[in-house]
């Protein structure tokens, strides 16, 4: 067989077809897991009767154990495949749901939480894996749009939570609907997903060739731009409720609206960002959504106008939509050994969920308002992301191995 024979893509069957369907409802039901709770976090705190440093502090513990997850995930996977990992973290990120509604003490919070942030890396991982094998198969690729629908879910989520606490649904009533919910949404998924992994092929020779120090440098790249571009992104959707609820007072129905912003403008941006990708092209694609991102956040936090603050978090989103999909891509292309620029991106995204919420929080303690911590974090981080990809090499420009497509097979 010749090397082109092996990076063949095999053929998008009636099987892969029932399978990209099920991966993408994943998509979309990890999207709408998170919106459930996030946007009531300000009530989730008056009702355990902490403070708001304290809820960072709390979502940081629950990230190391995500971190931890991120250490072990490739062996779990490895041990009972994406198909199994997939269905068994979704299954225990719902039912962390009415753990945290139920919540009227720290203990009970926190083990809720860690439920969701620890077991969401299984989901994570493994929905992206069945993911890019499927896009591979595929003419026209589908990656762009399954983030897409993950950030459909967290609208569909953000404004289900943000009518539910406008009605005054208790929350343990809301977490626990939105769970059974979920399950029922699980159990299709299962069903539907590939049985069998793919095997990567690895073009070992080639690798050997590589330089170690670039290597390296481009790995801490990943690492950094993971860092900075969930600054950004997650400081954004996780804080947006917090703006209002805190700096205005706002009701929790209004306060969740900002969530809703954010999120809805990620939802635009990706589904269009392949849209727009073939008409700028990647680098001019790449400002774009920086200034889009800098641009919206400094009026989403510094300008003291709700309907502003609004506005602002829509551009912000559709902004940010473009920044960790293509990072993503790169680290995907990176080449060495298979999954060492995914691995690395993958670390600066746990870092970050583990120290962005504490700093976050106790700059909100202080006597700045929550919008000006917001801005604090956020918009060096856009900078930050800007550089750091203008200094990571163009894709197949590396020392180093070219990766090869693997086979697949079909459930």
């Amino acid at each position: 067989m010749t090397a082109s024979d092996s990076r063949a893509v095999p053929v998008f069957g009636p099987g892969d077809r029932r399978a990209l369907v099920a991966v993408a409802t994943q998509f979309f039901v990890n999207g709408a897991l998170f919106a459930s709770f996030f946007p009531r976090l300000p009530e989730i705190r008056d009702k355990v009767d902490i403070t708001v440093d304290q809820v960072g502090l709390f979502l940081s513990i629950a990230g190391i154990c995500g971190l931890l997850s991120s250490a072990v995930v490739g062996r779990v996977i490895g041990r009972f495949g994406t198909r199994w990992v997939m269905a068994g973290g979704a299954a225990v990120v719902s039912l962390s749901l009415p753990v945290i509604g139920f919540a009227r003490s720290v203990p009970v919070l926190v083990i809720g939480l860690i439920g969701m942030l620890a077991f969401d890396v299984f989901v994570d991982v493994a929905m992206n894996m069945q993911g890019s094998w499927l896009s591979a198969r595929r003419h026209t690729p589908v990656m762009s749009r399954l983030h897409g629908l993950w950030s459909l879910g967290t609208v569909a989520g953000g404004l289900s939570a943000s009518r539910i606490a406008a009605a005054g649904v208790p929350l343990s009533v809301h977490l626990s609907g939105a769970a059974a919910i979920l399950l029922v949404a699980v159990v299709f998924v299962s069903r539907g997903t590939l049985r069998n992994d793919q095997a990567p092929v690895e073009a070992v020779a080639s690798d050997r060739r590589s330089r170690p120090g670039g290597q390296r440098w481009a790995l801490a790249l990943f690492v950094l731009a993971g860092l900075s571009a969930s600054a950004v992104e997650a400081t954004s959707i996780d804080w947006a409720a917090f703006r209002f609820a805190d700096d205005y007072g706002s009701s929790a129905g209004f306060a969740a609206l900002g969530y809703v912003a954010v999120t809805a403008g990620m939802t635009v941006g990706r589904f269009g960002g392949d849209w727009v990708d073939a008409r700028l092209g990647s680098v001019r694609l790449g400002w774009v959504s920086a200034l889009l991102s800098g641009g919206g956040l400094a009026a989403a936090t510094l300008i003291a106008v709700e309907t502003v603050n609004l506005v602002g978090y829509f551009v912000a989103g559709v902004g940010v939509a473009s920044l960790l999909p293509a990072i993503y891509d790169r680290a995907a292309k990176h080449p060495g050994r298979p999954g060492a620029g995914l691995g690395a991106l993958t670390a600066g995204l746990r870092v970050a969920g583990v120290t962005l919420p504490v700093l976050v929080g106790a700059l909100a303690a202080t006597t700045l308002s929550v919008g000006a911590a917001i801005a604090l974090v956020t918009l060096p981080s856009v900078m930050i992301f800007t550089l750091v990809t203008r200094l990571l090499p163009a894709p197949g420009t590396y020392t180093g191995a070219t990766p090869v497509a693997a086979h697949q097979t079909s459930n």
